[in-house]
């Protein structure tokens, strides 16, 4: 049988993985996984084991490199950047990558997009403003203040300083958004959460960037709500953008709405697929030779679709934010935010779940907040989901925690 163009375009990988093969067998870490390995082509990846953030953390950096003093070398060269996760579901993990890297393999996964590439190629120099989960590190800090050019790196200047919207006072919504009006960016880049409520302040006094062409959403689960509020106020293109601190950028929502991933970054395989083909995703990263990751468990939930171009995805949320639906099966992130596409009124959520099955829903209102008749149809939903006669109480709210990370759950069991 002849080969699809997809399957084809994927054979390559098993090809670039031969050629950084040798490297690998150099690395503490994976030296004993790969001693008996014979090659790729002839064996299938699957037989090696996952690696995970504690394989990544324990023994930093002689895990990647000869020795500590090494890295102090490289960073004293400026030749890389040492990077840490966000800590979301674990303790934060070391992140060791080439300088430049970041960008280079940005840039691949933005360019997936036809209408992403032609705004990049027609604005030389492209700025962008940033809105996302602050942290402490060589780029921001949202405990101290810092002014605009402390927060200005190249082409990307970080707006926002603060860990919760919800809290933030008017004043300091209205410097966030003169700040992007003064910027000129040609796109914003933002934490969903974030972008949604500075939108909302935005919507109420009448403000616009005439200079903003799309929307990106990124650094964690853009749910249906956030896109309804961005798209509204602003009009223009939203994207979804997913990947992550260790991996780089994996997949690039394209104009048409189907969340394309960039062969040349990474290898990606769906584990252990439920009866939905929603399965555990595995990444191997193909361009990060200074810490490089082979079949790393990243503990996210996707979708495979093949198509005769290319396989397209759908990110289904975290592993550990999963509910229990019927006869225990699991409910992941995205099925729950689907009960929200048709129910206005919602600025942001958290449903949780206890273990004798009780769920709570808390919502921040978008204005008025939902109708009567919107509020019954969405927890009817909401029921059917997570199995009758399941009762789900219902709460509006005026703030929503983000976790110790600076993230939002949107669903999570307690």
């Amino acid at each position: 049988m002849l080969a699809t163009p997809v399957i084809t375009l994927e054979a390559g990988q098993l090809a670039r993985l031969e050629e950084l093969l040798p490297r690998w067998r150099e690395l503490p870490l994976y030296r004993a996984l790969l001693s008996r390995l014979g090659s790729f082509a002839r064996e299938p990846i699957s037989r090696i084991p996952f690696i995970t953030k504690r394989d990544m953390r324990e023994g930093f950096p002689h895990n990647f490199l000869p020795s500590a003093a090494v890295l102090e070398a490289m960073l004293a060269r400026n030749e890389v950047e040492l990077e840490h996760t966000s800590g979301t579901s674990e303790e934060r993990t070391p992140v060791l990558f080439r300088k430049g890297w970041w960008e280079e393999q940005e840039t691949r996964v933005l360019r997936l997009n036809h209408f992403v590439a032609k705004v990049l190629d027609e604005h030389p120099g492209t700025r962008r403003a940033t809105l996302t989960t602050p942290a402490c590190n060589d780029r921001s800090c949202p405990v101290v203040w810092q002014s605009p050019a402390q927060r200005t790196f190249g082409n990307s200047r970080y707006v926002n300083l603060a860990r919760i919207p919800f809290v933030l006072t008017e004043a300091e919504l209205r410097r966030m958004a003169e700040e992007i009006i003064e910027w000129q960016p040609a796109f914003l880049d933002l934490s969903p959460v974030h972008g949604a409520w500075l939108a909302l302040f935005c919507e109420r006094h009448g403000l616009r960037f005439p200079s903003v062409k799309f929307i990106l959403c990124s650094y964690e689960f853009e749910s249906v709500v956030h896109r309804r509020i961005l798209q509204r106020v602003f009009g223009v293109p939203v994207f979804n953008l997913y990947g992550s601190t260790e991996t780089g950028h994996l997949l690039m929502e394209d104009e048409h709405g189907a969340m394309k991933a960039s062969l040349e970054n990474a290898l990606l395989e769906v584990v252990e697929p439920d009866a939905r083909h929603v399965g555990d995703l595995v990444v191997t990263t193909l361009t990060n030779e200074y810490m490089p990751l082979l079949r790393y468990r990243i503990g996210d939930l996707v979708e495979r679709r093949d198509r005769p171009d290319a396989a397209s995805y759908r990110v289904h949320g975290r592993v550990r934010d999963a509910l229990r639906g019927p006869d225990g099966c699991r409910v992941t992130t995205r099925e729950v935010d689907q009960c929200f596409t048709e129910i206005a009124g919602v600025a942001h959520y958290q449903l949780t779940q206890e273990e004798n099955g009780f769920c709570r829903l808390r919502y921040i209102p978008d204005g008025a907040g939902p109708t009567a008749p919107e509020l019954t149809g969405l927890l009817h939903r909401l029921t059917e989901l997570l199995s009758p006669p399941v009762k789900v109480a219902v709460e509006a709210v005026t703030v929503l925690a983000p976790t110790h990370s600076g993230k939002f759950r949107l669903t999570c069991r307690v």
